[in-house]
Parts: C-alpha cells; sequence; structure tokens
C-alpha cells in the first residue's frame, strides 16, 4: 500500500479531513488545473421564462384592448384642466411635505425631551392623528364650522380682540392644507425620532466630554448621521403623500383626480380618464424615485466603502461586459 505524500499529512493534520484527490484527466490546453465548468440554473431560466411570458401576456392585453381608448387618453394626457390639477397636486404634496416636517422635528425633539410634559403631549400628538383615518380628520376640518363657528384673538379666558367666521376663513383648499400637514406631522415626528435613536449614543457622549453643547451636537454631530434613516423613510412619505392627496377630491378641491372626474362626468369617458391619471402619478413618482436614489446616495458618503452605482454607471458595466462576451465569442472564429 502506497503512503500518502507529506503535503497529504500535512493537510490530513491541519484540517482533520482526507486530502482531496487530484482530477484524473487535465483541461484540453494541457494545463495540470482542472476544467471549470459553469453550473446550469435550469430552474431559473424556466421561472424566468414563465414570468416573462405572463408579463408579455399582460402587457399584450393592455395595449390591444380597445376599452382603454388609448386615443382617448392621448387626447386628454395634456389638457389645459388635466395640467391644471396636476400643478395643485405638486403644490399641495410639497406645501404639505414641508409644513409636515417643520411641524413634525419639534414633536421628535420633544418625545425625546427629559421633560414629561412635552414628552407626553409629543406622545398624544401622535396618537391621536395617527389613529385616525385621513379621510375622518379632512371631514372634520371641513365641517369645523359647526363646532367653532367662530375664532378669536384676545387675551386668554379673558375679552377677545379680534373675531372672524370660520365659514369665511377656511375653504376647501386650506381646509386640505390643514388636514393633510397635521396627519404628516404625525408620521414626520416618529421619521425623525427614529432617525436620532438610529445613532450611536456614544457619539453624543463623545461630544459631551468634548464640551459640545446639546443643540450644537444634535444639528451638527446627531442629524447627518440620521439623514441615512430619515431619507428613505421621507421619500416615501413624499411619495405616499402624493398619491394621498388623491383624497381631498371629496371635498371638490381641484386636484388632478378631482379635474378628471369632472372630465369623464361630462364626457362618460371614465376608463381612458382614469388611465390620464394613473400615468400622471407613476410618471411623478418616477421622478421623486429617482431623486430619492441621488439623496441616499449622498448621504451614504462614509458610510460604506462604496457608494451603490448610478444608473449611468450600472449601464457602461453591463456594455463592457457585453463587450467582452462578444469578443471571447468571435475570437475563436477569427483563428479558423
Amino acid at each position: 500500500m502506497a503512503l500518502p505524500s507529506d503535503t497529504a499529512l500535512t493537510d490530513t493534520a491541519l484540517t482533520g479531513a482526507a486530502p482531496l484527490s487530484r482530477p484524473a484527466s487535465k483541461a484540453p490546453g494541457g494545463d495540470d488545473l482542472p476544467r471549470i465548468v459553469p453550473r446550469k440554473h435550469v430552474g431559473r431560466r424556466l421561472t424566468a421564462a414563465a414570468v416573462l411570458l405572463v408579463f408579455a401576456m399582460v402587457v399584450n392585453s393592455v395595449v390591444r384592448n380597445r376599452a382603454f381608448q388609448w386615443d382617448v387618453v392621448g387626447r386628454y394626457f395634456t389638457t389645459t384642466a388635466v395640467l391644471d390639477g396636476l400643478l395643485l397636486t405638486l403644490w399641495l404634496t410639497g406645501v404639505v411635505m414641508a409644513l409636515g416636517f417643520l411641524l413634525g422635528i419639534p414633536l421628535a425633539v420633544m418625545r425625546l425631551s427629559a421633560n414629561p410634559v412635552l414628552r407626553t403631549l409629543s406622545w398624544g400628538y401622535v396618537w391621536v392623528f395617527r389613529s385616525t383615518p385621513l379621510l375622518v380628520q379632512l371631514l372634520l376640518w371641513f365641517n369645523i364650522g359647526a363646532l367653532y363657528p367662530t375664532l378669536g384673538l384676545g387675551v386668554p379666558f379673558g375679552p377677545q380682540f379680534l373675531t372672524v367666521k370660520t365659514v369665511n376663513l377656511l375653504g376647501p383648499a386650506l381646509t386640505a392644507v390643514i388636514g393633510l400637514t397635521l396627519h404628516e406631522a404625525a408620521y414626520a415626528a416618529e421619521v425623525v425620532r427614529g432617525g436620532i435613536l438610529s445613532v450611536d449614543a456614544g457619539q453624543t457622549e463623545a461630544a459631551q466630554a468634548l464640551g459640545i453643547g446639546r443643540r450644537r451636537t444634535l444639528r451638527r454631530i446627531v442629524v447627518p448621521q440620521a439623514m441615512r434613516s430619515i431619507v428613505p423613510t421621507a421619500g416615501n412619505m413624499l411619495i405616499g403623500t402624493l398619491k394621498g392627496t388623491s383624497i381631498v377630491s371629496v371635498l371638490a378641491v381641484h386636484d388632478l383626480l378631482y379635474s378628471v372626474q369632472l372630465v369623464y362626468n361630462q364626457t362618460y369617458q371614465v376608463i381612458p380618464l382614469l388611465m390620464v391619471a394613473t400615468l400622471w402619478y407613476i410618471a411623478v413618482t418616477s421622478v421623486l424615485s429617482a431623486g430619492q436614489f441621488y439623496v441616499e446616495r449622498h448621504y451614504a458618503r462614509g458610510a460604506a466603502r462604496a457608494l451603490p452605482p448610478t444608473p449611468s454607471q450600472k449601464f457602461r458595466v453591463k456594455l463592457s461586459a457585453g463587450r467582452a462576451w462578444l469578443f471571447a465569442v468571435t475570437r475563436p472564429r477569427r483563428g479558423r
């Protein structure tokens, strides 16, 4: 019986396993290295083919279905009424997000405060507005005149110097802004609070050891690091607010959906007009998603070894890989 070589004994002693046997056949080129055969993922390819087939069937049914009336969609897609509703939707989304975070940031700071009164009030605000459906809040604010017919400004529990009727003060658009802002502020407070809590407590302790004040620590150390956790959720809130503004159509606010509804109430072309609104929502959401990607990439600096590649960088990498594959395929033919 032949004894194993010294190398095999060393491998067995170090790993505790039997030495690996060398391949009996050599590579076609005459090298001693074994031939590497890529694994064939049959199941993966069959699944991809089935998914592509279903996707092609869905696209075919949408494109060739005459009930969608794509000619009507193209005719109303850029009309003045639709574009005016789209502008109001974008304006409402921007105002609500800005005011929501302006109110949500102090609420988050109050929630993290050591003062029990501020902490309890912030928790109660978030609890109430997150527990109530948005539609109920909007209808309540729209009918606020039944509860408070007049609003006054004066001495607390004393005489009032200025009074105004609620019916003349709160119109449909202002009611929508107030209702959406108060609703978004509750979620913005939780987003900011979660981002601040995601920062390691050692950062704050190190700042206190250096004699840095609490406000400066929060502004210069904690918040920049918390943005990595805040931005993705805030981006999702922005997209959700854009789509959620469609609910103000119940208040007769002329947003995108309400403008489309006014048109199909006259023409009775419900499906194509709803497709107009759907395509505009998809287009704006796609732009916001692209912007969210670049903002997240900006705040990812210093947190990862390499930044996530941009779509143009991914395209260049795939293009280079395609060129290399094409060169590898055509090279043997040139040698023949």
